[in-house]
């Protein structure tokens, strides 16, 4: 069936007059946009007017929420945390199928995200409510509880009838733990709350008289309400269920992998498991696309640095260094510099343990050292595959950095990483594991250092004088800020009270010059490799934190924590 357009179903519904509907189409042309927001913008239509339009584009039933009367048994099936996330709201359930009302009639996925959440509910059946008046329907039905922590205060200590940590593991009753209410529901509700406060890594931990439940936020771990400890193995065996790894096997750490789609948007979690004296520890790596962008532009490089770098990734051949610690971005770093090379006319082979996001137009390989599937092995068949530009996960050994010198000689590009504090130790840490120096000089094109330090909440962003013990921190006397403003975070809602909202990289880059080149032949040390690097403009990650916190993009606590003094 053509699909009619949104302006001319306004039309006849007698919501428009045909001028209204020139002046938005001019107005798109000008400045581009969706015409029902322009529409919006300009007070010819009100949400509700465009609610239904959409309603009638799609084929869809509307449902008017400000005359919804819901009976808590039904909101009693989607909790809170779901509804705001999903952005839903159950309406309806005779037994056989849930209502609801849906933001967005074109993203249908969150049907898909409901039947996850609630496998018990054999239908669904969606009505089209809108964005505006599904939240405003959320905050007059639901109490404003804290979700996780809510309901597991609801659930009582004593009421579970779940296997205890104690007992010996009996598979059909833990098939059955694995499936109760309490423990779906649960699950789901943990991994929403991680999902939407973007958090990177979920933490299931098991202890003698209690068990934790913690998630990463910007590189900080947060403490949810402890689940009853009955709750331990059933929960934690959930998780091995959906990511098809054997509930049976306790003694073993065993690796998996779960995939979502929440709110329309894929998120996979990597799942490890890892035996401790008190049953398995779990954790959950979250990978969600909506929340990274593989972009240069807005990954926190200056001006000048992004320059460097983009000239680093043009170079025909010569190998290019990331390091940091682990969790410091490195992988994203790589990725956005790859995705910016991903042209049809290059070829792009990579090694990884594991592959973390999936590139199209890339030819990506997962390690499996287990089967001989490593990076040397892997790196001598990819030589014989006609690529462009090789990344290799990390340089962990001295066969690994041998065959990519050998890929970067022979006309390749070779993006890498290696786990040192900064620029020049990387190429001590080479030299460490074996290679010549001749063969660093020779292919070395550049090596960059980063960290990662949490940005300023912008909501409750306040500027303030630094004690003299803050800046003594940062090897600073009053003089050398004077004139100069710094900021912290009050804490508020919108960063859930911590100050910081996101994180933005602070980096050093070392180019490999002719005088760095000879420095190393000269089998100089790390510190007249920096000296040398310094003299010829390096930034130090110390002074790269430094524009950040003049910049009130960070603060002095975060740059003197990720990184150490210049020297």
């Amino acid at each position: 069936m053509a699909r009619h357009f949104i302006g001319q179903i306004l039309k006849e519904m007698n919501i428009l007059k045909e001028f209204d509907i020139q002046q938005a189409l001019k107005k798109q042309k000008d400045s581009g946009g969706a015409i029902g927001q322009i529409l919006m913008e300009s007070g010819a239509i009100t949400d509700a007017d465009l609610t239904r339009a959409l309603a009638k584009q799609a084929g869809m039933e509307f449902a008017d929420l400000s005359k919804a009367e819901i009976a808590p048994e039904v909101l009693d099936l989607v909790d809170q945390n779901t509804a705001e996330t999903l952005e839903v709201m159950p309406l309806l359930y005779d037994g056989h199928t849930l209502t609801v009302a849906i933001a967005d009639p074109t993203n249908l996925n969150v049907l898909e995200d409901l039947r996850f959440s609630l496998p018990k509910i054999p239908a669904f059946k969606a009505l089209v409510g809108g964005k505006e008046a599904i939240h405003q329907c959320i905050e007059r039905y639901y109490n404003k509880s804290s979700g996780v922590s809510d309901y597991l205060s609801q659930m009582g200590d004593g009421k579970l009838d779940i296997t205890s940590k104690r007992e010996d593991i009996n598979i059909e009753q833990l098939e059955k733990d694995v499936n109760a209410a309490p423990v779906v529901k649960l699950l789901n509700m943990v991994l929403l709350q991680a999902v939407r406060d973007r958090g990177s890594d979920i933490h299931l931990e098991p202890f003698e008289h209690e068990f934790k439940v913690r998630y990463r936020v910007d590189g900080v771990l947060y403490e949810m309400m402890p689940p009853p400890i009955q709750l331990a193995r059933a929960l934690i065996s959930r998780v091995k269920v959906l990511s098809n790894l054997d509930i049976a096997e306790t003694r073993l750490p065993q690796d998996g992998r779960i995939e979502l789609n929440i709110g329309g948007n894929p998120v996979d979690l990597r799942v490890s498991t890892l035996p401790t004296m008190f049953g398995e520890s779990v954790v959950l790596r979250v990978l969600d696309r909506a929340n990274v962008s593989l972009n240069l532009d807005q990954l926190g490089f200056r001006s000048d640095e992004l320059r460097i770098f983009r000239n680093l990734i043009a170079k025909p051949d010569g190998i290019i260094l990331v390091t940091g610690p682990t969790g410091s971005g490195k992988t994203t770093t790589l990725y956005s510099a790859l995705n910016e090379a991903n042209t049809i006319d290059v070829k792009i082979i990579t090694t990884e343990d594991p592959v973390e996001y999936d590139l199209e137009g890339i030819v990506q390989v997962q390690i499996n050292e287990e089967i001989g599937v490593t990076f040397a092995n892997c790196l001598r068949s990819i030589l014989r595959q006609d690529p462009d530009i090789i990344l290799v996960g990390e340089v962990r050994d001295l066969e690994t950095a041998q065959i990519s010198v050998e890929a970067s000689l022979t006309g390749h590009i070779v993006f890498t990483t290696l786990h040192t504090n900064d620029a020049p130790s990387a190429v001590t840490r080479l030299v460490d594991l074996g290679l010549e120096p001749f063969l660093i000089t020779a292919t070395l094109e550049g090596i960059l250092a980063q960290r990662l330090v949490r940005r300023i909440c912008a909501e409750c962003k306040m500027p303030y004088d630094p004690s003299d013990k803050e800046l003594y921190e940062l090897e600073l006397t009053p003089s050398d800020v004077e004139g100069k403003q710094f900021y912290y975070g009050k804490g508020c809602k919108r960063c859930n009270g911590s100050g910081y909202k996101g994180r933005i990289a602070v980096l050093e880059i070392m180019l490999a010059s002719d005088r760095i080149k000879e420095t190393i032949m000269k089998s100089g040390s790390t510190a007249e490799l920096r000296q040398v690097a310094k003299e010829e403009g390096m930034r130090t990650l110390r002074e790269s934190g430094l524009l950040h916190i003049y910049d009130g993009i960070t603060t002095i606590e975060e740059v003197v924590k990720e990184t150490i003094a210049s020297i």
